[in-house]
């Protein structure tokens, strides 16, 4: 049991962010009725009184507060629902639950309710990222990643999303706060172990998620506008002063068409997709003809006037099997709002995909990935032609690499907190390369866009040959880093394990909408040998997504230390 929890946990902190600027961080839960939703509350959601996330900033250098956990409260219910969802049994899992192990004392660099700096930016308001969690994860689940962005000078806020895919989720109940045994009131959102199976069921199932997920960042948008106008928010987390959420007025870049940054991982990656697309399409008829859209924002929502042909767009490892779904086809069929016929349209430029080696090695998902990323999706294959316009301007391809070596759980703060399972289980070397490769990609996009960024440090810029640990540089170089990582979107990069994938000529392997990701050779006329391939990459990708089924297919149903 102890060599089972060792190797699950072996550091009890992650190393310091690299950016110039000290990070901050808070914690805040706004009830829904205190917030105006752009579209309406979904079905199944009438028990999700709240809406929370976590908040990472940059802090003056003098800045006081303690590190926090990484483990939310209550700690005990969120061990044993990692371990449930690493592939240990209910009965285990609790047992394993009391043990105070080291992921009770994992920290996060972040001090809790710090002081936010002034901005130095030339708007004198930070760059303002909302990031979406993939299944198992959380509001602190990718806090290296957050953190990393936020020392760099942006605001990144996590939310929690409460539609099954977090690891564990408590909801607290408005209503009951006045009450003497406040926890008793919270309602417990457990995950949801679903098939990935490619039915009507799983993606009606997955519909139903989306529009819970939407619906949450259409709330967490307006409580990030609320606070920038300093108008007042009652947070329900309790060890958050109101000092704490006032100090943001007039801080945020939030106001601005395309201001926002929208950033997802996985099943986040794909929410974000959705959200982007159905905002920015919809008075259109391929709106219209979706007969149970996800999201249907009002037309004089502040988040409709958001979304533009110039948000940023972040998707690590995009999941584009919810893309799928028969109900959404039209949706599909639409392009990214970078691609919007606009003349201000910023094309490819303003996105960035960077995925796994395991989601790059399944075929029919890289195909669909590449007419995601594409100008026309609608085309079975992505063509030069179509990033050139009637008016002559050739808009720019997306900035899309993956991580060679690198499991889907890379991307997360699980690399570091479990390199036994992205090592031993999934072949995944160097976690903290893909991170530091990812935090590269993404401030060099966002000063590609115009966004104001700190320079990326020296130690982030080798090849990975002289650094031994994340922030850990051992060969001597410029000590204050460079203000533009040419080299990181070079297509012929000599970086180390960071490959360029070029998306023309691909998609002629994409499925349509309702269609399978997985291969027949009776039903798609490809070979025997290239449809086991292609199924197998899909099993390697479902349970790099659902580790349980990994961890028991390694131990033949039961979890033991390699």
């Amino acid at each position: 049991m102890a060599a089972f929890l060792s190797r699950l946990n072996p550091v009890p902190s992650f190393s310091n962010f690299t950016g110039p600027y000290r990070v901050g961080t808070i914690d805040v839960e706004i009830p829904v009725t205190a917030l105006d939703s752009p579209s309406p509350t979904p079905d199944h959601a009438d028990g999700i009184h709240t809406v929370q996330f976590r908040i990472f900033y940059p802090i003056a250098p003098d800045a006081e507060g303690r590190y926090i956990s990484w483990l939310p409260a209550p700690q005990r219910s969120h061990v044993s629902a990692y371990t449930q969802f690493l592939g240990a049994g209910p009965i285990l899992a609790e047992f394993v639950s009391f043990l105070p192990r080291h992921l009770y004392y994992t920290t996060i660099p972040a001090r809790k309710n710090a002081a936010l700096l002034e901005p130095t930016t030339p708007s004198r308001r930070w760059p303002t990222m909302i990031f979406s969690h993939g299944l198992g994860g959380s509001r602190n689940a990718y806090s290296h990643m957050a953190g990393s962005v936020a020392s760099h000078g942006v605001v990144v806020v996590c939310p929690e999303h409460r539609d099954g895919s977090s690891v564990v989720s408590f909801v607290r109940d408005p209503a009951a706060q006045d009450r003497f045994f406040r926890r008793s009131t919270r309602t417990v959102i457990p995950y949801l172990h679903k098939s990935h199976a490619e039915t009507d069921e799983e993606w009606a199932l997955r519909d139903q998620q989306l529009r819970i997920r939407l619906w949450e960042l259409g709330l967490v948008h307006d409580a990030l506008v609320r606070l920038d106008e300093a108008r007042p928010l009652v947070n329900l987390n309790g060890s958050t002063p109101a000092t704490s959420l006032a100090q943001f007025a007039g801080k945020l870049a939030v106001h601005s068409p395309g201001d926002i940054i929208w950033a997802g991982h996985s099943f986040g990656s794909a929410s974000v997709v959705q959200l982007l697309k159905t905002t920015y399409y919809a008075d259109t008829d391929g709106m219209a003809s979706i007969k149970s859209p996800l999201f249907t924002p009002r037309p004089d929502s502040r988040l409709r006037a958001q979304i533009s042909e110039t948000s940023p767009t972040i998707l690590l490892d995009l999941w584009c099997f919810p893309l799928l779904s028969p109900e959404q086809h039209m949706l599909f069929q639409l392009p990214l709002p970078a691609y919007a016929d606009v003349p201000d349209a910023a094309g490819g430029r303003a996105i960035l995909a960077v995925g796994s080696e395991t989601f790059y090695k399944w075929t029919p998902h890289l195909h669909t990935t590449a007419r995601v990323l594409s100008p026309d999706p609608s085309a079975a294959v992505v063509s030069s032609a179509a990033y050139l316009r009637p008016n002559g301007i050739r808009l720019s391809e997306p900035n899309y690499f993956y991580v060679r070596n690198s499991a889907h759980l890379n991307q997360s703060d699980f690399g570091l907190l479990f390199p036994w399972l992205t090592g031993k289980i999934f072949g995944a070397t160097k976690p903290e390369r893909a991170l530091r490769l990812n935090l590269r990609a993404i401030l060099q996009m966002l000063r590609a866009n115009g966004r104001s960024v700190a320079r990326t440090w020296a130690g982030d810029l080798v090849d990975g040959s002289d650094v031994d640990k994340l922030g850990a540089a051992t060969a001597a170089g410029p000590s204050d880093g460079i203000d533009d990582d040419k080299a990181i979107f070079d297509h012929g990069s000599g970086i180390e394990s960071w490959a360029w994938i070029d998306i023309i000529g691909l998609g002629t392997e994409a499925p349509d909408s309702g269609s399978t990701l997985s291969r027949t050779p009776e039903h798609d006329g490809v070979s025997t040998e290239t449809a086991v391939a292609d199924n197998k990459g899909k099993q390697a990708v479902d349970k790099e997504m659902e580790p349980h089924l990994a961890v028991a297919s390694k131990s033949g149903n039961a979890v033991t230390a390699p």
